[in-house]
């Protein structure tokens, strides 16, 4: 992926999205990070990088069918937060990353790309060992749970 550049020629962050994926019981659907990622072996809400020409709903829709094989509809997306770090990336460059949440689906969710996959009741997610950036996400998805 090539870095996108500002017009002062600063790189700009990378926009990654994540899906906190609500089954009918209340619990959410994660992610572990496979072996050989940057934060391996941690837990996440699935989801990955926006590409360029992509919509962030477009990204999350591409993204969860390639980590998780299940099919979603962009018009069941409710956006819910958003964090941003000026060196949380790979390679130490900015990252902006979009929480949503999403209670329909199709298919099974598996672990395609990653290490394993988790349902866990909402108070439970805040005990895993998650990436960063997904950690400062729960309080976000709290109360969009809450409503």
């Amino acid at each position: 992926m090539t870095d996108l550049k500002n017009s002062a020629g600063n790189a700009l962050p990378m926009l990654v999205v994540s899906c906190a994926l609500v089954e009918r019981d209340g619990a959410i659907i994660m992610h572990r990070r496979p072996p050989g990622t940057h934060h391996a072996g941690r837990w996440e809400f699935a989801g990955g990088k926006v590409e360029p020409g992509e919509t962030p709903a477009a990204a999350l829709t591409r993204e969860l069918a390639e980590e998780l094989s299940i099919r979603i509809a962009e018009q069941d997306l409710m956006p819910t937060g958003f964090v941003a770090s000026s060196d949380a990336g790979p390679e130490g460059c900015g990252i902006v990353l979009l929480l949503y949440v999403c209670r329909r689906w199709t298919g099974e969710p598996q672990a395609l790309n990653g290490a394993a996959t988790a349902s866990c009741q909402p108070a439970a997610i805040c005990r895993l060992d998650l990436a960063p950036l997904d950690r400062l996400l729960v309080p976000q998805l709290r109360l969009a749970l809450l409503g």
